[in-house]
C-alpha cells in the first residue's frame, strides 16, 4: 500500500459517505416563492433548473392557490408559486402559511424595473420571516433597471440587512449561478445541497465551488506542523469530495475504483501533472492550493474527475495519466 494512504480510514469514510448520500437522496426539498405577478418567477425557476419546468406568461390578479411545479426527473424537489397572504380567503391563508414553515427556501421576487419593495412586499415580509427566516431577495429584471447597487442597498436597509440579495435577469440568466451559489449555501445547512445539485443541469459552477472547498480544507490540514497528523482528515476530504462528484453527475464509483484513484494520485506525478493543468485554466485555482502538496493534489483528483464525467470519460488510472498528458486547457 502506498505511503501515507490509510486503507482503514478510508474504507470507514467510504461507507459513511455512501450511506449519508443514499439518506439525502430520499429527502425532499420544497421552495416557496411569493412576489407580485410580472416578478418573472417562473422564467427564473426555469432558468435554474435548465428546464422549462414552470409555465412562463402574466394573468392579471393573485394566484388563489399553491401552484407546484417539480423537475422533469426529479418529483422530490418542488417549486410553489404562493398567493397573496392578504388577497385570499382565510383558509387558504392558513394552508399558504403552513407551507412557509415547512419551506426549506423561500424566494422573495423583487421587479426592479417596477416598484422595489412596496409597502404590500414589506407587509408579506414581516409575516413570512415569523415563520421562516431561511428567505432570498430575488431582484430580477436588472436587465430593464439602472442603478443596481442602490436598489440592492434600498432593500438591504428596508429589511433590515438581515436576508441576501441576489440581484438577476431570468431574461438574460446574469447572475443566475450566483443564486444557486446562495441556494446551496442555504441547503447544505439541512444536507439537501446534494440533491439540490444532482437535479441541476449545469453543475460546473456548483463542482468547482465544492473542489475549491475540499482543496482549501485539505491544504489546511496538510500545513500541520506534526508529521502524519494530516493523513486520515485529507483522505476524508478526498473521499467525501469523490462520492459528491459522483453523486451529482450520476456517475456511480465504487469503493475499489475510488481507492485505486486516490492511491494513484498519491503515488507519482499524476496529480502534479493535473494540478498544472488546472491552475492555468481555473481562477483563483493557485492560491486555493498553494498552502501545499494536500491541497494541490486534492485539487488535481477533483477537477481530474469534474472533467471526466463532463466529457463522459470512463474514469481510471488510465485515463488520469491521459489527462495530464493530453488535457488541452482551450476546449
Amino acid at each position: 500500500m502506498v505511503e501515507f494512504f490509510d486503507e482503514e480510514e478510508f474504507d470507514r469514510k467510504f461507507e459513511e459517505e455512501m450511506r449519508n448520500t443514499n439518506e439525502q437522496l430520499e429527502e425532499s426539498i420544497i421552495f416557496a416563492m411569493v412576489g407580485d405577478i410580472n416578478t418573472g418567477k417562473s422564467s427564473t425557476i426555469n432558468q435554474i433548473v435548465g428546464y422549462e419546468c414552470a409555465p412562463t406568461g402574466s394573468m392579471p390578479g393573485y394566484t388563489t392557490e399553491i401552484k407546484k411545479y417539480t423537475y422533469q426527473d426529479n418529483e422530490n424537489i418542488i417549486f410553489a408559486d404562493t398567493p397573496g397572504l392578504d388577497d385570499i380567503e382565510k383558509k387558504n391563508s392558513e394552508e399558504t402559511l403552513k407551507f412557509f414553515k415547512e419551506a426549506d427556501v423561500i424566494l422573495f421576487f423583487l421587479n426592479a424595473a417596477g416598484t422595489v419593495f412596496s409597502e404590500g412586499e414589506k407587509k408579506y415580509l414581516n409575516l413570512i420571516k415569523k415563520h421562516n427566516k431561511n428567505i432570498l431577495f430575488v431582484l430580477n429584471k436588472i436587465d430593464a433597471a439602472e442603478d443596481i447597487d442602490s436598489l440592492v442597498q434600498y432593500v438591504h436597509g428596508h429589511s433590515d440587512s438581515n436576508f441576501k440579495v441576489v440581484p438577476i435577469s431570468s431574461k438574460t440568466g446574469q447572475n443566475i449561478e450566483q443564486l444557486k451559489s446562495k441556494i446551496m449555501n442555504i441547503l447544505s445547512t439541512k444536507k439537501k445541497d446534494l440533491l439540490f445539485a444532482r437535479s441541476i443541469r449545469k453543475k460546473s459552477s456548483i463542482a468547482n465551488k465544492w473542489i475549491n472547498s475540499a482543496t482549501a480544507s485539505a491544504a489546511a490540514v496538510g500545513a500541520s506542523p506534526i508529521p502524519g497528523s494530516d493523513i486520515v482528515p485529507i483522505t476524508g476530504i478526498q473521499v467525501a469530495l469523490m462520492v459528491k462528484l459522483a453523486t451529482i453527475y450520476n456517475k456511480p464509483i465504487s469503493k475499489d475504483r475510488a481507492k485505486e484513484l486516490i492511491i494513484a494520485t498519491l503515488a507519482g506525478n499524476i496529480g502534479k501533472s493535473i494540478f498544472r493543468q488546472v491552475i492555468k485554466v481555473v481562477p483563483g485555482a493557485g492560491s486555493v492550493a498553494g498552502a501545499g502538496v494536500a491541497g494541490g493534489l486534492t485539487l488535481a483528483l477533483g477537477h481530474g474527475l469534474k472533467y471526466a464525467y463532463e466529457n463522459d470519460i470512463e474514469v481510471d488510472v488510465e485515463f488520469l495519466r491521459d489527462f495530464t498528458k493530453n488535457y488541452d486547457p482551450d476546449k
